[in-house]
């Protein structure tokens, strides 16, 4: 279970659209940028779960950085990163699954995620979500994932997951991760757009409600 004693705050989470969010704290924290549509240059660290056009967009990553942004993605994207995200390689952190490592004083865990049965997130690929520790509080970015092994050792404060199936899980295994996880919060994203119909959100935080935990849309 969560840290009760931790702040928890979801207030200062926006999601732009379908997965891309922004965390604001000590730090502005930036996931998986996408369609960002005005220039802000706020990003202390832009985190990026894999390669696929709507979590690697190299056009609002450049949108958010400035001359002292953080990148935060997998080792396996590292030659794509540098080449294309538009900065410098000496800001560029590379992680494996379960690396963990202090960055601007926020703490970051890489944990695994992939698609069990699917062929769209392969675990060879090295694909992360985050578990990142800002301000006392623990948020957890799932990426693409179906509900792996792996998620039973996750532990934070806010869970951020994706609900809108095809490449990720749906609404009932996104609740049944959140169930083994056990935030204090939790908030569906990847629905309502690239994947997913509009209510998913919704569905999903019926289906967490009937277990205790409290959910909070950010999209719609």
């Amino acid at each position: 279970m969560a840290d009760n004693n931790a702040i928890i705050n979801t207030d200062n989470i926006t999601i732009n659209t379908h997965s891309s969010i922004r965390i604001v704290g000590s730090k502005v924290l930036y996931f998986d940028p996408f369609e960002i549509n005005r220039e802000s240059h706020d990003a202390d660290i832009i985190f990026v779960t894999h390669d696929h056009y709507d979590h690697f967009d190299v056009k609002s990553i450049g949108l958010i950085t400035n001359d002292k942004t953080i990148i935060v993605a997998p080792k396996s994207m590292s030659k794509q990163v540098i080449a294309k995200s538009g900065i410098s390689e000496d800001r560029c952190i590379f992680m494996d699954p379960e690396d963990k490592q202090r960055i601007e004083e926020v703490d970051v865990e890489a944990v695994r995620a992939y698609n069990r049965l699917k062929p769209f997130h392969m675990k060879s690929k090295g694909f992360l979500g985050y578990v990142v520790t800002m301000d006392g509080a623990r948020y957890y970015v799932a990426g693409d994932t179906d509900f792996i092994e792996e998620m039973n050792g996750v532990r934070c404060d806010v869970a951020l997951v994706p609900v809108g199936g095809t490449y990720t899980m749906d609404k009932k295994s996104a609740a049944e991760a959140i169930a083994a996880i056990k935030p204090a919060v939790a908030i569906p994203t990847h629905y309502g757009s690239v994947a997913g119909k509009a209510d998913d959100g919704r569905g999903f935080i019926e289906l967490i409600s009937a277990m205790g935990i409290k959910g909070v849309l950010k999209i719609g």
